[in-house]
């Protein structure tokens, strides 16, 4: 599995995998990403994970509600492994990541 963080308020949109653009069809499925109920603070924001299958290697992310001054949108090129999110998750600011409790 690989993974990335997300800033809260911010969307997936398309899915790239080796052979370019993911296709639904070709793969019978659409790709294997779930936000996991973990975050952590970093400036201010609240970042959320995110679990996508190892086929996976670029994810188009972008703001949920466009704004006056539109940021388009931002292809995530480098996924991380568990180890780098370990790493993030002690490294966070204030030490704690955060469980999305009920």
């Amino acid at each position: 599995m690989k993974y990335f963080f997300l800033s809260d308020g911010w969307v997936t949109g398309r899915v790239w995998e080796f052979g370019g653009l993911w296709n639904e069809l070709g793969w019978q499925r659409k790709p294997h990403m779930v936000r996991l109920n973990l975050s952590i603070q970093e400036q201010g924001e609240t970042l959320w994970l995110y679990q996508v299958e190892e086929s996976v290697l670029m994810v188009e992310v972008k703001p949920e509600i466009t704004t006056t001054e539109p940021i388009g949108q931002v292809v995530l090129k480098r996924l991380i492994t568990a180890e780098q999110v370990i790493e993030r998750l002690c490294a966070a600011s204030d030490g704690v990541a955060k469980p999305d409790l009920p």
